[in-house]
């Protein structure tokens, strides 16, 4: 390895440029300065780096930063855009304000708009939980099929959304299911024969020896809430057991778990945060995925 400057001066045979000096095992460095249009942008990028620290937010100090002498911030500028897009937008949003959601779902021209509105505002505040396409996942339902927990007109979806299920709301539905096991309401053998009994409704199981027990814990403790024929009560939000769609599972150990310690997943409420109007675009979208009534 050579350091030294023995080779300053010299011209490289090979290309004709004379080199720097600096030499690392053999390799001498080439003395090719930078172009003259390259050194005059880098100038000019030096300038424009400064102009920018006066004229706009730049330097950080201790809780906030240099304003700049145009005074620019971010969020105003945000706020005048979505200030001059609700004013695009006010004409349309108006009469989807006015508009009765049924109105909205015989009028193509606002359903159309509705269901556009609506899926923006899905994707943003409902996919999360629901799935990009209403599809759901284990414990959130799918809201592309006809079962509804809690309803599936209008007027119940838009009530749902606006209140929430089992939510910080004065309005939300409430319907919570026991924990029977873990109360102590009812005992393992008994669990297992409801669970062995219900799984009989929806025609996945066939009745076995414990049935007539498993019926009978039922009618004593299922059934003021699912119906005695197992078909649910969407005024309560308990689910139809009979469809053989299952927001959690249909086997015997989810069923027994969700008998022993209960059910009651909580939706939030959205009217605090969608306007009204963002809410019954959600309303009509929702209902149009599939399983609207």
């Amino acid at each position: 390895m050579s350091t030294t400057n023995d080779t300053h001066g010299k011209v490289d045979q090979a290309t004709g440029v004379s080199t720097t000096g600096h030499e690392w095992d053999g390799i001498s460095e080439l003395n090719n300065p930078l172009p003259r249009w390259w050194l005059w942008v880098w100038y000019a990028c030096i300038v424009w780096a400064i102009g920018y620290w006066i004229l706009y937010p730049a330097w950080p100090l201790v809780s906030s930063a240099t304003p700049g002498l145009l005074g620019w911030h971010s969020r105003s500028a945000v706020a005048v855009q979505i200030a001059d897009l609700n004013a695009i937008r006010s004409e349309s949003a108006a009469k989807l304000a006015n508009a009765s959601l049924e109105q909205i779902e015989q009028t193509p021209a606002l359903l159309s708009l509705a269901r556009a509105q609506g899926r923006v505002a899905f994707a943003d505040n409902c996919a999360p939980c629901h799935g990009a396409g209403g599809g759901g996942a284990t414990g959130f339902p799918n809201l592309n099929d006809d079962d509804w927990l809690w309803g599936g007109s209008l007027e119940q979806i838009q009530q749902t959304i606006e209140h929430g299920i089992r939510a910080n709301d004065p309005d939300t539905r409430q319907g919570n299911m026991p924990a029977f096991g873990k109360d102590g309401i009812l005992q393992k053998p008994e669990i297992s024969a409801v669970a062995d009994y219900v799984r009989t409704l929806s025609g996945i199981a066939k009745p076995g020896a414990d049935y007539d027990k498993g019926k009978e814990v039922f009618a004593s403790n299922c059934a003021a809430c699912h119906g005695d024929d197992g078909k649910g009560n969407q005024e309560m939000g308990a689910p139809n057991l009979t469809d053989g769609i299952w927001l959690y599972g249909s086997d015997k150990a989810t069923i027994e778990y969700g008998v022993i310690n209960g059910r009651g997943n909580v939706m939030p409420s959205w009217h605090a945060r969608l306007d009204p109007t963002t809410i019954k675009a959600l309303t009509v979208y929702v209902h149009s995925l599939g399983g609207g009534r």
